[in-house]
């Protein structure tokens, strides 16, 4: 690894710790938040709720003096009108399967209840369950004739199986009646939801042009590593007509949005429970907290919206749950089944701008394709840094070439450092240094520019590895998982400062990468040391760099780890063939000769060499105002 690119880790590395350090609030901040959250919560579920609540709570109170059944159903019609029937009932559950869900409905609120991934397990071999009745709900609000509230959550449902759909329903008699229509289909994640209603105009508000619904769900942890788990969960959603955004994945969080929302997603770090609505929401008030020191739950999510209601139809609302894997590919497909692109694959974060470029159209395409004849994905990685690294090859030669250069002519500099010594020789020991670069054809920036063109795909891989649920449960040589961390030894005392940053763990490839960037870089300080004789503290710095990483990386993905140490390892390669390639005597030689032939200057010297005489100038100028 060359200095500029030890360079490029380094002002990495500030931007994440200072970013890190200057956002994260203080404890008096956290817990106002968070009784702030609470508060809200609390409010909008007794607003909710207060009605049903009341009615509930007095027909409990006289079912004890109820003398007969008859006075019992005539108390329930004056509360409930045609609702009556559906108050009391019993839970029973019906279940629903395809080739990768299991699903569990409820008759009490008619309502999908538990969604288990077949093909997925956790880092403790169980299931993965996106959710079960005991963290997540959902119910819809409307407003009776006779200005009464009603919630489905509270209501009892007749159900009914076919073999992909089950139905919900009540009926009212008279043809007239409110139906929960889900449906799946073979070999895939998504399920249809459809309220139908029918003769429901006599009986609802008919000032009713809309119904309300909240869905609330407590986010499971799937995974070993909730540093990360915690950090790639978010409440995600997208606008009809704008781009996808999403809610504090650190801090507690509110918002309300005003405009049009085409879906709500509730996403983990591989995985997302996500509710499309075929007509969007008219808005939506979300509500994200984070739930620290339980192994069970890491967020707690809450949305509320409105939804259009039109009486007249036989389909008041039609909804799509995405319940699956956070794998790009798939959401892609997903996409393809509607009208619009939906950008669930923006439920992956692969960076932005060319960052991402780099990972959807380089990274996952070649990634995939080695997948589809490679069953393991260290193999994968490993030929995945190797096509990397020769795409890159010509511009690390360049960048050495550049560098070795430099290193033939450090005599000659040498000896203008010499002639032009102390700080008011300053500018004519550079201008001298310019010239010389310019006689010999030498580009002072052409060992930065190949190093700058290699920054989008190092961007690109740190995203692309924590993201990639291809990697999640897969093994290799000591890794049991490479998408979480490896560790060879862990520990359970906390530690302050090492606990929470480093882990309680120590990760072998990281360890690895560590000791490989040591040697890339006495490499590297070797094959440049003029560096290091022009700025003193930068050998101590080159060094403290692989001793960050280890720090910095310790808690990441063990495939993140392994492809930077086999692309490490490479460039140790490169280095040595380089070295053995180019004929430093020769090299001399040529630049010796290119010294000697007139030449053009170009554009960048010649700008260059105008403002160190501009500089020189005034430099001058101001030294004879101090004469005089």
């Amino acid at each position: 690894m060359d200095k500029n690119t030890i360079t490029g880790f380094v002002l990495i590395a500030i931007i994440v710790f200072a970013f890190s350090y200057l956002n994260q609030p203080s404890k008096d901040q956290i817990e106002k938040q968070r009784l702030y959250q609470d508060s809200i919560a609390q409010v909008l579920k007794a607003q909710e709720n207060e009605a049903a609540k009341s009615i509930k709570n007095e027909v409990s109170a006289q079912n004890q003096t109820f003398e007969s059944d008859s006075a019992k159903t005539a108390f329930l019609n004056s509360q409930f009108g045609v609702f009556a029937n559906a108050v009391n009932g019993e839970s029973k559950v019906v279940s629903l399967d395809n080739e990768f869900l299991s699903l569990k409905f409820n008759t009490k609120g008619g309502i999908l209840e538990e969604a288990v991934l077949k093909d997925y397990k956790t880092y403790k071999d169980d299931q993965v369950v996106l959710f079960n009745k005991e963290d997540d709900n959902y119910g819809f609000s409307f407003v009776t004739a006779d200005q009464k509230v009603v919630n489905t959550a509270d209501l009892y449902f007749t159900p009914s199986v076919s073999q992909n759909e089950v139905s919900m329903k009540i009926d009212f008699g008279a043809n007239q009646y409110l139906e929960f229509v889900y449906t799946i289909e073979p070999e895939s994640y998504l399920v249809n939801f459809d309220i139908r209603q029918n003769g429901l105009s006599s009986i609802l508000s008919p000032s009713s042009t809309y119904i309300n619904m909240f869905w609330e769900q407590k986010l499971r942890s799937q995974e070993k590593g909730r540093v990360f788990e915690e950090r790639y969960s978010n409440l995600y959603y997208k606008y009809i007509a704008d781009d996808v955004d999403y809610l504090s994945a650190t801090n507690d969080e509110s918002k309300t949005l005003n405009n049009k929302v085409r879906w709500i997603g509730y996403k983990n770090q591989f995985f997302t429970s996500a509710l499309i609505s075929k007509n969007g929401f008219n808005g939506a008030t979300l509500n994200s907290q984070v739930i620290k020191e339980d192994p069970t739950y890491i967020k707690n999510f809450r949305s509320e919206t409105d939804i259009d209601l039109n009486l007249k139809d036989n389909v008041s609302a039609s909804f799509d749950f995405y319940l699956g894997p956070n794998s790009y590919p798939l959401l892609k497909k997903v996409d393809s089944k509607f009208d619009e692109d939906l950008q669930l694959d923006k439920l992956v974060p692969l960076g932005v701008s060319v960052f991402r470029w780099v990972n959807v159209y380089l990274v996952i395409p070649v990634f995939n394709f080695l997948g589809k004849y490679i069953a393991n994905y260290g193999i994968i990685i490993l030929l995945l840094t190797i096509f990397i690294k020769i795409i890159l090859a010509p511009f690390t030669y360049k960048s050495y070439l550049s560098q070795a250069k430099m290193r033939v002519l450090r005599p000659e500099i040498n000896e203008i450092n010499e002639k032009y010594q102390g700080k008011e020789k300053a500018m004519e020991r550079q201008q001298a240094t310019m010239k010389l670069y310019s006689q010999a054809g030498i580009n002072p920036m052409g060992g930065c520019l190949p190093t700058l063109l290699q920054m989008p795909i190092l961007f690109a891989m740190f995203q692309f590895f924590p993201s990639s649920i291809e990697l999640r449960g897969e093994s290799f040589l000591w890794v049991k998982d490479l998408s979480t961390y490896d560790a060879i030894y862990s520990w359970n005392t906390y530690i302050p400062l090492i606990t929470p940053y480093f882990g309680n763990h120590i990760s072998l490839f990281c360890l690895l990468m560590t000791v490989t960037n040591i040697i890339s870089t006495k490499l590297s300080m070797s094959t440049n040391p003029g560096g290091q004789e022009q700025m003193p503290g930068m050998k101590t710095m080159m060094y403290m760099m692989p001793l960050m990483f280890l720090f910095f990386f310790n808690n990441y993905a063990a495939g993140l780890s392994y492809y930077y140490f086999i692309s490490t390892l490479i460039t140790i390669g490169q280095t040595y063939a380089f070295r053995l390639f180019i004929n430093e005597d020769k090299l001399l030689a040529q630049l010796k000769a290119n010294a000697k032939k007139p030449k053009k200057k170009s554009g960048f010297m010649a700008r260059l060499e105008e403002a160190q005489k501009m500089q020189q100038e005034a430099l001058k100028k101001q030294q004879n105002q101090k004469k005089r």
